[in-house]
């Protein structure tokens, strides 16, 4: 996939996502939110708990799992721990991480609380 092409089919993806978590009733509070620590596609909220979700997309989920590495997880939870900073109950503040995977056809899979920080 050429690097325009990827591009788009993220944002794509990140779109089917975010409207699966307001489907939900979860409010998308960030896209693509960014700190120095690196991005993450998206910051939901369900009541009083945020939820940190990487959205992976390729031509099957499984593909897609294969996109996150372990350095990256590390990364998000380094990113979210420094947006967690800013909420008024800080790191005590309830905190989960997610992954979408997003197949070529648009379908999602959803891997909730898929790892710790």
């Amino acid at each position: 996939m050429s690097g325009a092409v990827s591009y788009h089919a993220g944002r794509a993806a990140e779109e089917i996502v975010a409207h699966l978590y307001e489907a939900q009733g979860r409010q998308v509070a960030a896209r693509r939110w960014r700190s120095e620590a690196g991005e993450i596609d998206l910051i939901a909220r369900d009541g009083a708990e945020v939820i940190f979700v990487e959205v992976k997309q390729s031509r099957s989920h499984a593909e897609a799992a294969q996109k996150l590495s372990a350095r990256q997880m590390g990364r998000i939870a380094t990113a979210a721990a420094l947006f967690l900073a800013e909420e008024p109950a800080g790191q005590l503040t309830p905190a989960r991480f997610d992954v979408a995977l997003v197949d070529g056809q648009g379908r999602v899979e959803l891997l909730e609380n898929a790892f710790a920080a």
